[in-house]
Formats: C-alpha cells, sequence, structure tokens
C-alpha cells in the first residue's frame, strides 16, 4: 500500500490503514486521532520527539514561568442542548486541559467561523454563555477573530478557543508520571455529555432527561493538589470517554491498569441510552469529569477533597496502576470476569463537542 497523500500535500510516513479512509469522515477521536498526530502533523510540523507522551496541553518554560498552553475547536451539533451550548463548552473545554496540566488558567483566545445567514440572536445566546462561562470561571476572554464562510459549509456556527495559564513550580503532572500503585480516581458519573447531546439531535428519550455535565474543572484541581502533592496525572475523559483517557495513560506511562465496571459511577439514564443503543458509557464523552493518577498514601485525601467540591461530590476509586500488562487497560465486569478495554477505532457519536 502506498503512503496516503493528504490533499494539503503532506505524505503520512508510515501508511494509515485502510480503514481510516473512512473513519476519517467523523472526525472522531480514538485510535485515528493518535495515528495522525503521531504520523502526519507531528512530522509535517518539524517535531522530531515522537516519543513525547501527548497532553492535551503544552507546558513551556518562558521568562523564568511555566506556562500552559492549549487549543481546541468544538463543531457540536445541536449548537445549544440540555445543560449547555458550544459557547459554555468551548471556554470550559480549554479551561479544563490548562487544568489537567496543573495550570492555574488566565486567558483565552475566541476564533469564530460563521455561517452567511447566521441570525444574530443565535450568535448573541453562544456569545452571552461564553461570557457567563469565562466570567463564572475567574478567567479572561482576552482576543479573538471572525471568520464567515458561504451558506452550507459551517452547520451554523464553529468556535476554536486557546488558551494558557500558569504552572506552579512545585506542580508536575504529566501522563507518563503514573506509577504502579497508583489509585484511579474518577470526579463523577460518566457519559451525561454524549447522552444529553445525542437526545436532542435525534429525539430520543430515556427515561428522563440526561444534561451535559460541561463544567469548569480548574478548581476542582486546585483543590485536590492542595489536598493530595501525589497527584501524578490529570486527564478530563471528552471524546472517546473514559477508557479512551485510562488507555492514553497506560499507553504513556507504560504502566497497566486495573479498574472494577461496576465502580464506575454511570447514570440509570445514561446506562438505559446507552443499551439501547448498543454503546459502552466508557466511550462516551464527558465535559466536566476529570479521572486522576494519585500516589497510594494521598488517595484517601484526594477523594475526601472532591468530594468535599461540587464539581466532584460522587468522586469514585475505580482502580489501581500496576506494573502488569504495560500498557493494557483491564476492566473487571460485574460477573468477575476481565475484559481489555481499548479505545474506541472512530468517534461513536460524532459532533458532540
Amino acid at each position: 500500500m502506498a503512503d496516503p497523500v493528504d490533499p494539503t500535500g503532506w505524505t503520512c510516513p508510515l501508511p494509515l490503514r485502510d480503514h481510516h479512509q473512512v473513519v476519517l469522515g467523523h472526525g472522531g477521536g480514538g485510535v485515528l486521532s493518535s495515528e495522525l498526530i503521531e504520523h502526519l502533523f507531528l512530522p509535517a510540523f518539524g517535531t522530531t520527539d515522537t516519543a513525547r507522551a501527548p497532553a492535551d496541553s503544552a507546558v513551556l518554560d518562558v521568562a523564568g514561568a511555566r506556562l500552559a498552553f492549549s487549543t481546541d475547536s468544538y463543531v457540536v451539533r445541536p449548537l445549544f442542548f440540555p445543560g449547555g451550548s458550544i459557547g459554555e463548552l468551548a471556554v470550559h473545554g480549554t479551561i479544563n486541559d490548562l487544568a489537567c496540566a496543573g495550570a492555574v488558567p488566565v486567558a483565552l483566545s475566541a476564533g469564530f467561523i460563521l455561517e452567511e445567514g447566521l441570525e444574530l440572536a443565535v450568535l448573541g445566546r453562544v456569545a452571552q454563555a461564553m461570557g457567563r462561562a469565562a466570567a463564572a470561571a475567574g478567567v479572561r476572554l482576552a482576543t479573538g477573530d471572525t471568520k464567515v464562510v458561504e451558506r452550507g459549509l459551517a452547520d451554523g456556527l464553529y468556535v476554536n478557543t486557546s488558551g494558557i495559564g500558569l504552572v506552579p513550580a512545585e506542580v508536575d503532572i504529566r501522563p507518563e508520571r503514573a506509577r504502579p500503585g497508583d489509585r484511579v480516581i474518577v470526579s463523577g458519573p460518566v457519559g451525561e455529555h454524549g447522552v444529553a447531546v445525542l437526545s436532542v439531535r435525534d429525539g430520543l428519550e430515556f427515561g428522563g432527561e440526561v444534561r451535559s455535565d460541561t463544567t469548569a474543572l480548574h478548581g476542582l484541581v486546585a483543590a485536590v493538589l492542595a489536598a493530595a502533592p501525589g497527584v501524578h496525572a490529570l486527564r478530563d475523559p471528552t471524546r472517546g470517554g473514559l477508557a479512551t483517557a485510562l488507555c492514553e495513560i497506560a499507553a504513556a506511562s507504560g504502566t497497566g491498569i486495573e479498574f472494577a465496571e461496576r465502580a464506575v459511577p454511570v447514570p440509570p439514564a445514561v446506562e438505559a441510552a446507552c443499551g439501547f443503543l448498543g454503546l459502552d458509557p466508557l466511550h462516551v464523552a464527558n465535559e466536566g469529569k476529570l479521572v486522576a493518577f494519585v500516589a497510594d498514601a494521598d488517595a484517601d485525601a484526594a477523594l475526601a477533597a472532591m468530594r468535599a467540591h461540587p464539581a466532584g461530590r460522587d468522586a469514585a476509586v475505580i482502580g489501581t496502576v500496576t506494573a502488569e500488562h504495560p500498557g493494557v487497560v483491564v476492566g473487571r465486569t460485574a460477573f468477575g470476569g476481565t475484559r481489555i478495554v481499548d479505545r474506541p477505532l472512530g468517534e461513536q457519536l460524532p459532533r458532540i463537542c
């Protein structure tokens, strides 16, 4: 098979598998995103350190300060859903990426791709949602840009946000720092955001309204770091859900992860929706949760700090990091068996963030 050639002129130095030509149509995460980053984007950008563990924020040393820098784009459909909108997502998502590097978010940029004919009232609702979310988080929307494209090319509007934050000198949170013996803690119920978006997109009901969990997590992270210095890694399980977050940390740190599936908090409505649609709740996106890898000696303190914070009151310890089966995540089922938990190949629920 010849190396696939991107329309931009970039050539992947290693061939992607044939089925990725189809999965690309979904624009999703999981295995495909990892391979695109490693084999296409990093070489194209002149980055040779492909062994460095992937993270949602880059930490840079600038004039004696440690800055976290992150960017993300939001293409959710529909623009408004139970519990939020593309506006809140755009603010919370970038704040949370910074927070999971241990950073205190400082400022965001906002870039808008607007479709010709978009109603100003819709744009106003989105802008107001972003302003409220940023103000509530204590983060400044400092700069931005708008572009307009022809009708039919942007599904209303797309938003990109980038952010910077300050990383305290004593904080060192990276995916590769997870180590055997760490406890794995999830900050609350999983799957709510993905199901909330799906319910309004397809007009489905699952035994009660499911609302997106979108929220800013930097306050929760600060509380946990203050109580438990042994936090080694943090990840917000967005696209690809909790399963992808666990797999990424296992691969980055060269460790194995074992967890009890029934210890993972899954709301009844999410469980019902996933059962109806044939989805795994572990693969469904979240926008207001994090998973923490904490030294065993600090795990109880970290759990207590989470439960004392509004964004983590339903936190639970779900598993441990092990030296066995490095790079592999193993779930213990409710029936006493085990299964290997992997990242989804593509986006099961596209356009949810």
